[in-house]
């Protein structure tokens, strides 16, 4: 989806716009459907006007409105392919001060698949100006016969449809938000996106949505913020999901979408960029409302410490940054311990203390088990998989694995001669664990980690995971057979990282 600024947009205006002569301001936005009966793409453009930029005149009525001239022309390298030109006319209001808001204005165009510019020209007709304009390169792609996806198209408010309109969908009606920056007081982005041919793929099988929130800079999951949801095939599926974002601090992100079959095989994915405002998530208030609760019972500094410092696995950057100055302070137990209720409340409400216990006995198992020289447990590869995503549901833990599986002779040979322990029928491995997760949320079922002891040192590191946000190593296999592995080759070890166990 791409946002274009007019002049400067919904800006916070003292003084009333009809009185400032200032230029005409919108913010442009487009998305792109397709209808699989006909098969008929179709673009769907959003202009949101702000009426304070506007120039609002009296009428016949005795009301004042603003008026837009609207010319809208899509071109296929130098052919019109569509072109409209409309006025478009403001909500009425008694005086000219009352231009305090905003009007949306949708057009859906039917477009075939290709490449078009679209030239889009906007003017005030009670102003002398020429107006202002932009060009704006727009892609229709999609396929007859494979499974595809429209746009993601976040909605500012979702009704049921009372009467069949131009925002009617699925039996709702939906409203567009057309602005990437989501503001502290958005706590739920609705999310609205279309599923064509599916069946096609799946057959009458049911399938997957899986909806999440990544870092756009490093791509890493964000804990906390995401849904998965089951749907019947058919050509034509309306989603319509809900996505709590409450815990999201400031930054920018991806919102992303994708689409899975029974096999858990991701068919389908798209990406939707935003910026989130959230200031106040480290905001711990007045430390003494928390004096009554749980974390007002741990009074060993040291100890607080360790407790803030070990929530870094499932903590924000936001709240890390603030973990990270609040522990170089000393005798300041009171903000330490509101800190620490407040993420726990933040996240379970009613549920905190028996959240935050059962992460406790968590962080004390990763300290007992996992802990190296000098290196806390929750600080290591273990410990963090351990602490983020619980205890695992299968562990295979292997100190000297050998594999009996006939070996390719020239690889074999090829490994005597580098004077590695490796002979015809046996492939010996470095110690390594198996972790796998039945179940992780906002992820597909059965998710595998594999932890290597690369110097039989005890210090065991994350090599590779199917997990999304996780390392992904393309030949960890045979770094992990000492080079005995051709490349691209799947050995034992790669088979059971493929099976689970």
């Amino acid at each position: 989806m791409k946002r274009i600024f007019f002049a400067l947009i919904l800006a916070v205006l003292a003084v009333p716009a009809w009185a400032q002569g200032r230029s005409l301001s919108a913010l442009f936005s487009y998305s792109t459907f397709y209808l699989p009966e006909s098969d008929q793409p179709y673009v769907e453009s959003y202009l949101l006007f702000d009426a304070a930029s506007m120039t609002f005149v009296k009428g016949d009525d005795g009301r004042y409105r603003a008026t837009v001239e609207v010319t809208m022309v899509y071109k296929s390298g130098d052919e019109i392919v569509y072109a409209k030109k409309y006025d478009l006319k403001s909500p009425s209001t008694a005086s000219p001060d009352d231009n305090r808001f905003s009007f949306l204005d949708l057009q859906r165009v039917g477009l075939k698949n290709g490449i078009y510019n679209l030239e889009l020209s906007l003017r005030d007709k009670a102003k002398d100006d020429g107006g202002t304009s932009l060009l704006q390169r727009v892609t229709v792609n999609y396929a007859k016969k494979q499974p595809t996806m429209s746009s993601i198209q976040l909605m500012s408010t979702v009704t049921p449809t009372a009467t069949e309109n131009i925002l009617s969908r699925g039996g709702y009606d939906m409203e567009p938000y057309i602005d990437d920056e989501i503001p502290a007081n958005i706590d739920v982005l609705n999310v609205y996106y279309e599923v064509y041919n599916i069946k096609k793929e799946v057959f009458s099988k049911p399938f997957a949505t899986y909806m999440f929130v990544e870092e756009r800079a490093t791509g890493r999951r964000m804990p906390n913020v995401g849904s998965e949801t089951q749907h019947e095939a058919k050509n034509l599926v309306r989603v319509y999901s809900p996505l709590d974002i409450s815990l999201l601090p400031s930054g920018d992100y991806n919102l992303v979408v994708e689409i899975h079959n029974r096999n858990n095989e991701n068919l389908l994915y798209k990406r939707l960029p935003f910026h989130r405002t959230k200031p106040s998530v480290v905001n711990t208030d007045e430390p003494s409302m928390y004096a009554t609760t749980f974390a007002a019972r741990i009074t060993d500094e040291n100890k607080l410490n360790h407790y803030l410092d070990a929530l870094y696995p499932i903590a924000s950057d936001e709240e890390l940054a603030f973990i990270r100055e609040v522990i170089k302070k000393n005798d300041n137990i009171a903000e330490k311990q509101a800190f620490l209720y407040k993420f726990w409340d933040r996240r379970h409400g009613d549920q905190a203390e028996m959240k935050w216990e059962e992460y406790r006995g968590w962080l004390e198992y990763v300290d007992a088990h996992y802990a190296y020289p000098r290196t806390p447990g929750y600080r290591t590869d273990r410990g963090r998989v351990y602490l983020q995503y619980g205890p695992p549901d299968y562990i295979r833990d292997e100190k000297n694995f050998v594999s009996t599986r006939y070996l390719d002779v020239g690889a074999a040979v090829h490994a005597d001669l580098a004077g590695m322990n490796s002979s015809q029928g046996h492939i010996y491995y470095l110690p390594y664990q198996l972790w796998r997760y039945n179940y992780l949320p906002t992820d597909s079922p059965n998710r595998v980690f594999i932890f290597w002891d690369e110097f039989r040192s005890g210090w065991y590191r994350l090599l590779n995971s199917n997990a999304k946000g996780e390392t992904q190593e393309a030949m960890w296999e045979r770094r992990l057979s000492q080079q005995q592995l051709p490349e691209n080759a799947i050995g034992e070890v790669g088979e059971q990282f493929e099976r689970g166990y």
